[in-house]
């Protein structure tokens, strides 16, 4: 992050605007859109980071690509941003507008690492499981696939990770027999 301060005001700001005029819910859509052309056109952050391209360039961009997308309250503080000068940080607003926004309406994000892919049932079944040991709020699962695990599952919430991988059996072992305990050390 470049400045996560700032970041932090304009989101926190633009969640008050936002729950002001009643369009929480279509204004976080919008920053996930934004969230979603940054990550995937790294030209247009290019774009927006160029100190070359004037401010009225970047705001005729920006409307062609979100101009009826997009609520006015979103429009109107992007022409904020771009007018401060600060269009620089709005993928890095955009992140931080979805972390405030999570703490908000006291969602979890949950990591399952897998070492193959797990179908509906299972996810839904975890979910319950991590739901039930946190007791207040939503969660949000999210999955990924990382074959060097070998076998079993990773689980992180919040910042506490529960580690059940064979990878990590086998770490364990490895350790065991590179600390021989049974023989006495000179």
């Amino acid at each position: 992050m470049q400045n996560p301060r700032l970041a932090s005001r304009y989101a926190k700001s633009l969640i008050d605007i936002a729950q002001e005029q009643n369009v929480l819910e279509a204004v976080k859509g919008d920053m996930e859109l934004m969230q979603q052309i940054c990550s995937g056109n790294q030209d247009f952050v290019l774009m927006l980071k160029s100190p070359v391209v004037k401010a009225d360039k970047k705001a005729a961009v920006l409307h062609a690509i979100l101009d009826g997308k997009v609520q006015n309250v979103t429009m109107a503080f992007m022409s904020l941003l771009i007018n401060k000068g600060r269009e620089f940080y709005l993928p890095e607003i955009a992140d931080t507008f979805s972390m405030q926004y999570k703490v908000l309406k006291n969602i979890k994000s949950v990591q399952l690492t897998t070492a193959v892919a797990i179908d509906e049932s299972l996810k839904n079944s975890i979910k319950e499981k991590v739901a039930a040991s946190v007791k207040d709020g939503h969660i949000e699962l999210d999955t990924k696939v990382d074959a060097d695990l070998i076998g079993g599952f990773t689980l992180e919430v919040g910042d506490k990770l529960f580690d059940a991988s064979i990878r990590r059996d086998l770490n364990d072992i490895k350790n065991q027999f590179t600390k021989n305990l049974y023989v006495a050390e000179i």
